[in-house]
This record gives structure tokens, C-alpha cells and sequence, in this order.
């Protein structure tokens, strides 16, 4: 224990600068609230669903809850129930554990319902593709509107995925 303590005394503070914010999303932050209000006339509501994830990308979506990112303050919510839902935001690959639960999902979903795939094992079926347990890729099940790559993608990946999938819808 003590050796640990000099260690960290011996250590010098870094003196790297803080690395800038990327505030450029934040621009489109009052058009995307009036598109969504256009489109569906109330908040878009998101039903995630974890089709068999290792959980990374999980993470990344609790993290657009933060008071960074605001998700709440942009007009977007996560409900509980698909049958509240607009957008399923679909993590993992598609396991057979899954399948039936993801479909009747999809089904209670009232129209016009929005499908995104969320990290790699959603969009290609990532290292578990070849899995006996794994049925591929959510696009092989549903039909997806907008696939946001990355093992797990940063959750400025994972809003710009969803403005896609409204912007998607709105055309």
C-alpha cells in the first residue's frame, strides 16, 4: 500500500490541455426538436432493445441521458413499452433467444415506426456472426432504416443515428 502512495506522489500532474468539446451537433439541436415535433406532433419516443449484446453499446446509449448530451431536453425519451415507442433502437446481434422477442416487439410498435441498428453486431452480426446461437444481423430480421457502426459507437454516433432515422422519416 505505501509503495503505491509514493508512486503516486512521485507522479507529476499532466500538462496536456483539456481537449476541445465538440459542440457542432449542438447547432442543429433547435431544428431537430421542431422536426420531431413536425413529425410526430409530441417528444420521439425509443424502445431499446438488447437483441444479444456484450452490453458495450448499452453503455454508450445511458450515456446520451447525461446532462451532455440531454437527450431529454432535445425532445427524445425512452419508454418501457414498444407499444409507446416511434423509433427500436436494436443492439446486438440477433440471438434465437431473442428473435420472437425483437419480432413482437417490431409488431407492437404502432406506424410509422423507426428501426435502428446500434453497433457492429447489429449491423453485420460483429465477431458472433458465426455463432450457432446467433440468427445475424437485425437487418436480416427487420427492416432497418439507419445502421450506426462502431464496436461500441460513441453516443455522439448514436444521436446523429437517430437525427438520421427522423430525418429518414420526415422525406
Amino acid at each position: 500500500m505505501w509503495q503505491l502512495i509514493r508512486q503516486f506522489a512521485r507522479t507529476d500532474f499532466p500538462d496536456e490541455p483539456v481537449p476541445a468539446a465538440e459542440d457542432a451537433w449542438r447547432h442543429e439541436e433547435q431544428g431537430l426538436r421542431q422536426g420531431v415535433l413536425d413529425l410526430l406532433g409530441r417528444a420521439l419516443c425509443i424502445r431499446q432493445i438488447d437483441a444479444g449484446s456484450c452490453n458495450g453499446c448499452e453503455l454508450e446509449i445511458h450515456a446520451l441521458s447525461n446532462p451532455y448530451y440531454n437527450l431529454e431536453g432535445l425532445g427524445i425519451k425512452f419508454v418501457a413499452s414498444p407499444r409507446h415507442a416511434d423509433l427500436l433502437l436494436v443492439t446486438g446481434p440477433v440471438t434465437l433467444n431473442m428473435r420472437e422477442a425483437m419480432l413482437a416487439a417490431y409488431e407492437a410498435t404502432p406506424a410509422p415506426k423507426l428501426v435502428v441498428a446500434a453497433g457492429e453486431c447489429a449491423c453485420t452480426g460483429g465477431i458472433f456472426a458465426e455463432s450457432y446461437a446467433v440468427c445475424g444481423p437485425v437487418a436480416s430480421m427487420l427492416p432497418v432504416d439507419v445502421s450506426i457502426p462502431g464496436c461500441p459507437p460513441a453516443p455522439i454516433d448514436l444521436l446523429r443515428g437517430i437525427f438520421a432515422a427522423c430525418r429518414v422519416r420526415q422525406r
